[in-house]
Formats: structure tokens, C-alpha cells, sequence
């Protein structure tokens, strides 16, 4: 059937949450008062798509794809049994029953996309053939020029999208509007947000009238009335009008309606288990009227604890530079790490697949439970500090925080906290290390090179390891993860103390800009080695004919099949092989258990090495740029001696003795992240080698679909239990989320986004400002990269990125400039950026969002602003 009743799986109002489908139906079952109403389902259009040669158009592409496909659908007839079908269901409502017809789009209620709008509605229609015509118009709004630009724009293939269209009987209305069971801006789920107007609630909703705004929260009702000069009304016989009502400051609702609308919208909330976007309406005899009800998709879930009382949760995935959500497997890897860190450095138990208490996964993100840090004197000033140089933006919320009474320190908490780091101190002799690192640089190295050989000696187990023992290898790599923290993590703790010292010791001699100079192209950075390492390949495939021929005749997706198959080039072959021999556990995203490294797949660096291959200017080679870094950052170095030793020889010779042991050391803080990346490749080897006796067994569709499981789940599989439901559902929710744009760098227990009610500075002259990064003025062209796999960077072009980790960094070689949404001056694209001397501002919010690919834009990387031209262009005019 192609029109049914209520019970279509595919209408708007049939909205899935939880993996739980609702509709009209559903809740006027339980008990809710709802409209009648019937639904052609998106078999119905498809057929209709089919009839109309939709795939054609799609196909000839160009300008007027929208407006060809939609007189394609509006001249197509509608097939007679759909439109028998859709009489009928008409005539069940009544004779010539008013009815709403609305579109409901497969490609809306996205995480990062609502589509709310994008399609048409047609209120008020009456007859039959009215129905009908407006049913094919609906089909026809699907391809209106917004619709296709707004799918475009948020990645939605054209060729998957369908449309269901609802027909619901029209409500003699008094007042109606929009009701939000969370508040959509801050996120806090206790507050109940409506809208209201008389008329139709289609004025509310096309922001044609301005509505009275109603706050509720906790039985508090916060009233604002609008002006409300506009209504839309229906009118005899069918269609609508518009009445100018020349502004009516009273209240559109009475105390009592409000509270009314509040509990229904709890209830919806709970019938579905999620915030809900409702709309409603209160006909002429005072019922209150449920017409939609569909989940508030751009808030972030909520992380669920079972701690008491309000609880502060920060995104640890944001911090470490991913927008894009974690497979489960990824999860499952922090949680078994976090549970060693609770057990052995904390002394409080923890079960490894469980994880401990503070860690939460929301929305395929992890989040760290920092109440009691919050809570704590001493930690109530570090852990701003720290993440002031790892992620600026949150570090600023997280002050933000400090003033609230939930948040205030509690007693003894201090000795507690120092309880705590002297006993990690000691467990792990980390004053010893310090003390090794200050005194011999190169011994403390050769300390760390020895724990990255033994890390480096983990291996899969051979061919033939049964799968459970495959399993329990992954367990026991996962706990060696945590001790290289505190192991390898000391050594550039101390460099940077050094930094500190020699500010401490030189004051004004070393200011701002002086530290970007002093922390350029430092030695020893896993990170910038690994890239010059690249750069170099790509100079020695640059000098072999064949290898430039095969690099400029296929894409770097063919190339990487070809490298696999033994099929490139000999210089290009053996080179890769080589790079991929020391490097290839890396991975854009690469903190994430479950994604590829690049020895599973690599094109990406094959993608980086026509990049490289584009820059032709010598002075402008990566290794040269290195090269004139380091010479400026000795330079900086002798320069602030100099000036202090004209106050004082013995600050002078202190000043320069903590300045070159900085050198030496802080370029060792990526060797703890490349260690932990290693032994992640190695427990992500051995499951998928689990994956391949799974699919071989026919219990998984893919090897790979083991970064769906957990480790407790994976020993289910092997059992022989068939998780293909659970694989499948958590790919669908992955594959949403990687639709949601915003990400929260900081949550509250009741759903608060902290820095959504932050008040935004005012950037002069239009511009974007930030954290400065790495010192200098750039000015060039955007280009603004979501996913670094295929990316296509000309040289001197600035990188407009979310965020970055190490896997990114291969492309800075290159990059004229860095702007970047999230991070700080320590993270790690700022750090990289400052090696290699490119002008970067990091923490600029919406910058993927604000410039577009092409635009040119100054980056003054030590003011921390980022500039259009055009704006800079008028500001001189005046």
C-alpha cells in the first residue's frame, strides 16, 4: 500500500529516537489529542521519481537540475491506484474535510541538518483533486533550489533522498505555535520554551509574526509578549489569509494554558525518550491539539551518570582535536585505559570493559566527568591553566564555571588532591625523571628510546592464534597503554618548567612573540619528524620520471590499490614501503581504535605527496623552512641572553641554560602519542584479525565491522552470537553523527551548553579572533578542509580546519597559514605550526562555517585575528 494510515513508517511524525519508530497513531493510542490523519508513503514518490525520469536529470546535473526536476514531478500524473488510494483515505476524513498537506523529507531530523522548512507545506485544502494536486507539489518541493542547496551543502546524496507526505485534518484554531521541551539554545532539558501567536501556528513557524516567548523552568513561568501583528487564518472553501491585526501587546495564553502546554510536552518527551520539537494548536473550544512532535536533533545527548547532584562533563575527544564521533571499539579503548589509570595511579577499582566512573560516552563522544576536579582548591586553578594551552576555548568556560555554587570547593579537598600526585609521583619515580632530563638531556632520551623499543616490539600474534587469545592480547596491550604516560611524559613536562624558569628569570625579556621564536622547529618532535620524513620521500620521487608519471596519472585511491598489488613504481614502491614500515600506525583521527591506519590504507599520504609535488620554490621547501626555523629560534635564544646579561651575567647564563634544555626537551611532548598510537595499531591488528575468522565463520559481513563491538561483545561474536542488528545500529548512529556540526566542548548534567550563553567578543572590523598560535602575518587564500583524505592544498593556501591531531599535520608542510575552531596555543597544530614558522591562530569559532574555500583572509598569528581582505579593504576606505 502506498497510502496508509497513520501507522507509515515514514512520515515526519513518525520520528525515530532510540532505535524506537512513534507516530500520530502511536500517540493518540496513548492518549494524546491528535488530528486525523492518513500518509502517502515515499514508495508513492519513488514510483512517481521513476515515472518522471528523476534519474536522468540527475544525471544531465548543471544549474537547472532543481527546476527541471520539479516540472518533471509537477507534469508527471499521479499513478491511478496512489491516487484512488489518497481519494479514498480523503473521504475517510469527511466530506471535503480541510486538511493540512506536509512534506516529510527521508533526509530530515539529521544531527547537523534539520531540513525543517526546506520542503513546502499547503494549508487549508479542500476537495479531492485539491489533495491530489497538492501531493504532487509536495513531491515537487523536494527539489526546490534551497532543498538541493541545502542537501549539498550538508553532504546528502541527491539520489537517496525521498519524500512521505502527511495529510492531517485542519484544526479550527484559536492559538497555536511551537513548544521546545529543552531550551534549543543552551541545551538545559528542565526548561520549557514556547512560542505563541493567534491564527495559524504557520505564522509562528515562517517567522512572519513576531510570537509571544514563553520560558518555563521549574514551574517558573517567564512571559514576553510579542507584538503578534500578524495572523494567518483559513478561509471558507479552502486556502488561507493573511490579517494584519495592528499589534496586540496582551498574552496570546493564560498562566494556565502555558503550564497545560509544559506537561504535554513532557509527556511527548517521555512517550519518545527524547527532547522534542513540538508543534500544537488551541481550537476556538479550548483543546489543546497535538499536530507534530519530532526530536530537537542539534542538541548533544546528554552523558548519563549515576553520581548525585549536578555534575560537569568535558568533551575529552574535542580536547584531543576530534570533531567527528568515536567508534565504539574506540570507546571501549579509552574505557580500558582510563580503568588502568584509576586502578594503578589512583588506587580505586575499576573494570576494564566498564571503564571508570568519570568517563561517559554521549553521542559517540567521550566525556570526562570533572565535578570533583571543579570542587577541588588546587584543582579549581589547574585544570584551567592546563587546558588553556590544549583547548583555549574550554579552558575559558571552565572559569566560567567557577562561580557557581553546584562547583564550589569543598573542604580538605586540597590535601586529598596532593595526596593523590604524590603518590603517582612515587609509584612512578617521576621526580627522578625530571631530575635526569635537567641533568642529561640525551640520557633521558635514551631513556625513552629504550620504552619505545619495547613498545615498537608489540606485534600481533602469529597466524593461527585462536580468537579468544587474540582477544585477550588486545586486553592486556590496552592496560601497557596508560604507564607510557607518566614514563615518557615527564621528560618534556620539564622542558617546558624550563620555559617557565626562564620566563620567571628574564621577565619582560621574553615576551609573547619571543616564545613562538623560542618553540620554533624545536628538535626531537615525533610529529615533524615523521612529516620532513615525507617531505623527503616526496623529493625522491620528484627526481624519478616514472614515479612523477604514475603519481600524475591516478588518483591517490588507485595508487594505494596499486601499492597494496606491488604495482608502483620501484622507487615509489620501496619508499612507501619503507615510510609506511615506520610510520604506517598513524591515522587521521588515529586516537580512535576503529579508524584505518594508514599501513591498512594509504591513501592519504599518497594524497599529501601530490601535494607536496606541487611546490616548486626551493626557499619554500619544507626542510628549508625547518632549517631557517631553527636558525631563529637560536637566534631568539642568544637574543634574550643578551638582554638580560645587561641587567645581570648570572640571570643572563641561568636564562640561557633553562632556554637550551627547553630546546632539547620540549619537542619530546608527541613521543608519548606516537607510543600510544603504536600499541592502538597493534590491538586494532589483532581484533581485526579476530573480524576476519568472524566473517569467515559468516557471523560478520566485514573484518572491519569489529570497531562496532566492544571487546566483551567481540567475545559474543565469537561465541557464535550474530550481532548484525547491533553492528548495523550503531553504524546508523555513527554515520549521523558524523552529520552534527556543533560539538560542546563542555556539558552540564540537565543539558546546559556553558558557552552557548557565554557572551561572544566582538571582533574589530568583522574579523575572527582566537588564541594566538604561531607568530606572523599571512595573507592568501582559504581553503577550508573538513576530512584531510583527499584533501587538494596549493601551496601557500591557508588551512581552515576544525581541528587538527598528528595525522593532519603532513599538510602544514605546504599550508601559507593555519586558522583552526578548536585547540589551543599547546595543541598540537599549534605546536607544529610554530616548527615549521607558519603565521596560526587556533580556537576561532565557526571558522569552517564563516570562510569559505577561496575567500582571502589575513591570519595575524601573534593578535590571534583572522581578517577577510574585502573587510580590511573597506576599513581603509574610511
Amino acid at each position: 500500500m502506498m497510502v496508509i494510515g497513520l501507522d507509515a513508517p515514514d512520515a515526519r511524525h513518525l520520528d525515530v529516537v532510540g532505535g524506537k519508530t512513534a507516530n500520530l497513531a502511536e500517540l493518540t493510542a496513548a492518549g494524546f489529542a491528535v488530528p486525523p490523519a492518513f500518509c502517502v508513503t515515499t514508495a508513492a514518490y519513488r514510483d512517481a521519481a521513476a515515472s518522471a525520469g528523476i534519474s536522468a536529470v540527475l544525471d544531465e546535473g548543471g544549474p537547472d537540475l532543481p527546476a527541471t526536476a520539479r516540472a518533471a514531478l509537477l507534469d508527471t500524473p499521479i499513478a491511478p491506484d496512489v491516487a484512488t488510494a489518497i481519494t479514498e483515505a480523503y473521504a475517510a476524513l469527511g466530506t471535503d474535510v480541510p486538511v493540512a498537506v506536509r512534506s516529510s523529507a527521508t533526509a530530515e531530523d539529521l544531527p547537523g541538518a534539520s531540513f525543517a522548512g526546506q520542503q513546502d507545506t499547503f494549508l487549508n485544502v479542500v476537495g479531492a483533486e485539491a489533495v491530489l494536486d497538492a501531493v504532487r507539489r509536495c513531491w515537487a518541493s523536494l527539489w526546490t533550489d534551497r532543498a538541493v542547496a541545502y542537501r549539498n551543502t550538508a553532504g546528502i546524496d541527491q539520489r537517496t533522498v525521498a519524500l512521505a507526505v502527511v495529510v492531517q485534518e485542519m484544526v479550527d484554531v484559536q492559538v497555536a505555535g511551537v513548544l521546545f521541551t529543552a531550551d534549543p539554545v543552551s541545551g538545559r532539558r528542565t526548561t520549557t520554551v514556547i512560542d505563541a501567536a493567534p491564527g495559524l501556528g504557520e505564522a509562528v513557524v515562517s517567522g512572519a509574526v513576531n510570537p509571544d516567548h514563553i520560558t518555563v523552568d521549574d514551574g517558573r513561568i517567564d512571559y514576553a509578549p510579542g507584538d503578534k501583528a500578524v495572523a494567518i487564518r483559513a478561509l471558507p472553501g479552502g486556502g488561507t489569509e493573511r490579517v494584519e491585526l495592528g499589534g496586540d501587546s496582551g498574552h496570546a495564553l493564560t498562566d494556565e494554558q502555558v503550564l497545560a502546554l509544559v506537561a504535554l510536552g513532557r509527556a511527548v518527551e517521555r512517550h519518545y525518550g527524547s527532547p522534542q520539537d513540538i508543534e500544537w494548536a488551541l481550537d476556538t473550544s479550548g483543546a489543546l491539539l497535538l499536530t507534530q512532535a519530532r526530536p530537537i536533533t542539534t542538541l548533544h545527548p546528554v552523558p548519563v551518570g549515576n553520581r548525585p547532584g549536578k555534575r560537569a562533563y568535558l568533551n575529552f575527544s574535542l580536547a584531543q582535536g576530534l570533531t567527528r564521533p568515536i567508534t565504539p571499539l574506540g570507546i571501549a579503548a579509552f574505557r580500558a585505559v582510563g580503568a588502568t589509570a584509576s586502578r594503578n595511579a589512583f588506587g580505586f577499582p575499576a573494570d576494564d570493559e566498564q571503564g571508570p566512573p568519570a568517563i561517559h560516552a554521549a553521542g559517540g563522544r567521550t566525556f570526562f566527568d570533572f565535578t570533583d576536579g571543579l570542587r577541588n582548591e588546587l584543582g579549581r586553578v589547574l585544570i584551567p591553566k592546563v587546558l588553556g594551552v590544549m583547548e583555549a576555548r574550554s579552558a575559558v568556560v571552565i572559569r566560567g564555571l567557577l562561580d557557581d555554587p553546584a562547583f564550589a570547593p569543598r573542604r580538605g579537598s586540597r590535601r586529598r588532591f596532593v595526596a593523590k600526585v604524590v603518590r603517582v609521583a612515587f609509584r612512578y619515580r617521576i621526580p627522578p625523571q625530571i631530575l635526569l632530563a635537567l641533568a642529561s638531556p640525551q640520557a633521558a632520551r635514551r631513556r625513552i628510546d629504550r620504552i619505545g623499543a619495547r613498545v615498537y616490539a608489540q606485534h600481533p600474534l602469529p597466524d593461527g592464534t585462536a580468537p579468544l587469545a587474540r582477544i585477550d592480547h588486545a586486553a592486556d596491550v590496552l592496560r601497557e597503554c596508560f604507564p607510557v604516560l607518566p614514563t615518557v611524559v615527564p621528560a618534556a613536562g620539564a622542558g617546558f618548567a624550563m620555559l617557565g624558569l626562564a620566563r620567571l628569570v628574564a621577565g619582560p625579556a621574553i615576551d609573547a612573540d619571543a616564545v613562538h621564536e623560542l618553540l620554533r622547529s624545536l628538535p626531537h618532535n615525533s610529529t615533524t619528524e615523521m612529516d620532513l620524513e615525507l617531505w623527503a620521500l616526496a623529493v625522491q620521487l620528484r627526481d624519478d620520471p616514472e614515479s612523477v608519471r604514475a603519481l600524475a596519472e591516478a588518483t591517490p585511491v588507485e595508487l594505494a590499490g596499486r601499492w597494496r598489488d606491488g604495482l608502483l613504481p620501484r622507487v615509489a614502491q620501496d619508499g612507501l614501503t619503507r615510510f609506511l614500515e615506520a610510520h604506517g600506525h598513524r591515522a587521521v583521527a588515529e586516537i580512535d581504535l576503529g579508524m584505518p591506519r594508514w599501513w591498512d590504507d594509504p591513501t592519504y599520504v599518497l594524497g599529501v605527496i601530490a601535494n607536496y609535488l606541487r611546490l616548486t620554490d626551493p626557499a619554500q621547501a619544507p626542510d628549508a623552512v625547518f632549517a631557517r626555523g631553527a636558525a631563529a629560534a637560536d637566534a631568539a635564544v642568544a637574543g634574550v641572553v643578551g638582554a638580560v646579561r645587561q641587567r645581570s651575567a648570572l640571570r643572563a647564563a641561568l636564562t640561557g641554560w633553562a632556554l637550551r634544555r627547553m630546546r632539547e626537551l620540549a619537542g619530546l611532548r608527541e613521543t608519548h602519542k606516537d607510543y600510544l598510537v603504536r600499541l592502538f595499531a597493534v590491538v586494532r591488528a589483532e581484533l581485526v584479525a579476530v573480524g576476519r575468522d568472524l566473517t569467515e565463520r559468516g557471523l560478520l559481513d566485514h573484518a572491519d565491522d569489529v570497531v562496532w563491538l566492544d571487546l566483551a561483545e567481540l567475545r559474543r561474536a565469537v561465541g557464535g552470537v550474530n550481532l548484525r542488528e547491533l553492528i548495523a545500529e550503531r553504524r546508523a548512529d555513527y554515520d549521523r553523527e558524523l552529520q552534527r556540526r556543533h560539538v560542546p566542548r563542555i556539558l552540564l548534567s540537565d543539558g546546559t551548553e556553558p558557552e552557548a550563553l557565554a557572551t561572544a567578543a566582538v571582533a574589530p572590523d568583522g574579523a575572527l579572533t582566537g588564541t594566538a598560535a604561531s607568530a606572523g602575518t599571512v595573507t592568501g587564500i582559504a581553503r577550508v578542509v573538513l576530512d584531510p583524505v583527499g584533501a587538494h592544498l596549493e601551496p601557500g593556501e591557508i588551512l581552515v580546519v576544525p581541528s587538527t591531531d598528528p595525522g593532519w599535520t603532513p599538510l602544514f608542510l605546504t599550508a601559507g597559514g593555519l586558522v583552526m575552531e578548536m585547540g589551543g596555543a599547546n595543541s598540537h597544530g599549534a605546536v607544529v605550526a610554530r616548527e615549521y614558522g607558519i603565521p596560526a591562530v587556533v580556537g576561532v569559532p565557526d571558522a569552517t562555517i564563516t570562510i569559505a574555500t577561496g575567500d582571502r583572509i589575513t591570519v595575524d598569528g601573534a593578535a590571534g585575528i583572522v581578517t577577510p581582505v574585502a573587510a580590511e579593504v573597506a576599513v581603509a576606505a574610511t
